[in-house]
């Protein structure tokens, strides 16, 4: 009987180690993901602030060019007066 009952301890041992290795590496596999959906964030995020800049740097770019130009035409129109 005592036989019995040490193993059944040392199968309840073997499992409750188990069991905390499993977790551990069920914690581990969360942080994990965690951590890269983190990184992927914040590289769309920069990526997408990169774009927007681009944009914006794009279209003051055509305001200022088309702005230039009525300038220019306006200016021609008062010199025909």
């Amino acid at each position: 009987m005592a036989s019995f009952k040490k193993s059944l301890e040392g199968l309840k041992s073997t499992t409750q180690s188990a069991t905390k290795g499993v977790a551990d590496t069920a914690v581990q596999a969360a942080q994990d993901a965690v951590h890269q959906v983190a990184e992927s964030s914040k590289e769309t995020t920069n990526v997408a602030a990169e774009e927007a800049s681009r944009q914006t740097q794009s279209a003051i770019s055509t305001a200022a060019g088309k702005a230039s130009d009525t300038i220019k035409e306006f200016g021609h129109q008062l010199g025909t007066k």
